[in-house]
């Protein structure tokens, strides 16, 4: 699996664990949906390809502010639970930094 997979697997991962935990979401609405497909799209057309970095340390910001302020709250809150909700995920991610 190729860097842009494993992102995209990792952000949805942590969006669906947000909106079911914090949020209190049976299922996903709408709100996080749209942000998922978002960041699906953003990686897809991402300029530095399979050679990026995490989005935290990338120079170019492809998010409008709206959506990189959720996306922020979504990493800080869920980030440091993704050890208890998916201990793989969270190491690789991790050392990507």
């Amino acid at each position: 699996m190729g860097r842009i997979e494993q992102e995209k697997e990792t952000v949805q991962f942590m969006i669906e664990l947000y909106c079911r935990k914090v949020e209190k979401n049976r299922e996903l609405c709408p709100e996080c949906r749209e942000l998922i497909v978002f960041a699906h799209k953003r990686l897809d057309r991402c300029r530095y390809g399979e050679d990026k970095t995490t989005c935290q340390k990338c120079p170019t910001h492809c998010y409008p502010p709206h959506q990189r302020e959720k996306i922020r709250l979504i990493m800080r809150t869920i980030g440091p639970r993704m050890l208890f909700y998916s201990p793989l995920k969270a190491i690789r991610h991790m050392l990507k930094r």
